[in-house]
């Protein structure tokens, strides 16, 4: 549990092939990628406590959700074991989100195997002869450690973390008009963009918000300084503070009601589940407490 301190933001490679867990796009998927400066490749640490056991949960830095077994039995075509992917962590004592971190016997220090919580199984990764295999898995871990796979070893990478967030990615479509305003009423084209519900409410400076003021509407695409835009226009705030350029507001996603606020900085999932944001105030004590990995440092 050494090198999963609660909090920090760790990246895992593969001791194998060398790639990256990489939390889909899709917002579900999980595979390999030898993509180390993103976003997506980056995990925070959240412990919970059952008893007399620490688990790990990991939160993808990039959509809030967290690895998970999957709740599917049969395994994937030509693959070994049950899908890992990313879901909400939605009731307390969730199983599917929990992990235990196990030192890999001679591997190496900071190698680890990651044990699913109340099954013999572990998290592994696949494409050993086949590269083109890089689906993540969670596969029977029954024997000894000279016995386990070792593409179940995992190698844990601390990155650095920032209070500064990064820069927001901008739009790279026509917003079909002039001036800023455009900004707040685009509508991509339906046959182009996915269409989803976007529930939001205003969180005060101290985290805490009124359970009955959530409020909707349906955006279409997946510009993350769009989505922004929006909810300033809807929420009739201004729109930027100081000089640099700042929006005035930060937004966050939760994956569950147990689930950590994760701040949403890069473009949402390519799909069209419906989506929560809580809406904070830039500069404000809570929004101070947001960590960012920095995921260009080496």
């Amino acid at each position: 549990m050494d090198r999963f301190p609660d909090g920090i933001h760790v990246r895992l490679r593969s001791l194998v092939r060398g790639a990256y867990l990489y939390a889909d796009e899709d917002g579900v998927g999980l595979s390999l990628s030898p993509r180390r400066a993103s976003l997506n490749a980056a995990w925070r640490v959240h412990l919970v406590q059952r008893g007399d056991f620490h688990y790990v949960l990991l939160c993808s830095a990039a959509y809030g959700r967290y690895l998970a077994l999957s709740p599917a039995m049969e395994p994937p075509p030509g693959l070994r074991g049950r899908r890992a992917v990313q879901r909400d962590y939605d009731e307390e004592d969730l199983h599917a989100v929990m992990w235990r971190a196990i030192g890999a016997g001679d591997a190496g220090d900071g190698v680890v195997v990651l044990r699913h919580r109340g099954f013999a199984r572990s998290l592994r990764a696949n494409g050993r002869y086949r590269r083109w295999h890089t689906c993540v898995t969670v596969d029977d871990d029954i024997g000894s450690f000279s016995e386990r796979s070792t593409m179940m070893h995992w190698m844990v990478e601390e990155i650095p973390t920032t209070q500064a967030p990064p820069v927001l990615p901008t739009p790279n479509t026509n917003l079909g008009g002039p001036g800023i305003i455009s900004l707040f009423t685009w509508r991509a084209q339906p046959s182009v963009e996915p269409l989803r519900t976007i529930r939001y409410v205003r969180v005060n400076d101290h985290g805490h918000f009124n359970q009955h003021g959530w409020a909707t509407f349906q955006f279409y695409g997946r510009s993350v300084y769009l989505l922004i835009c929006r909810v300033l226009y809807l929420l009739d705030e201004p729109n930027f503070i100081g000089d640099e350029g700042n929006f005035s507001i930060t937004v966050c996603v939760q994956a569950g009601i147990y689930g950590r606020r994760t701040p949403l900085v890069i473009d949402l999932p390519r799909c069209e589940e419906p989506m929560d944001i809580f809406v904070l105030t830039t500069g404000s004590p809570v929004a101070l407490e947001l960590r960012h990995p920095n995921i260009d440092a080496q």
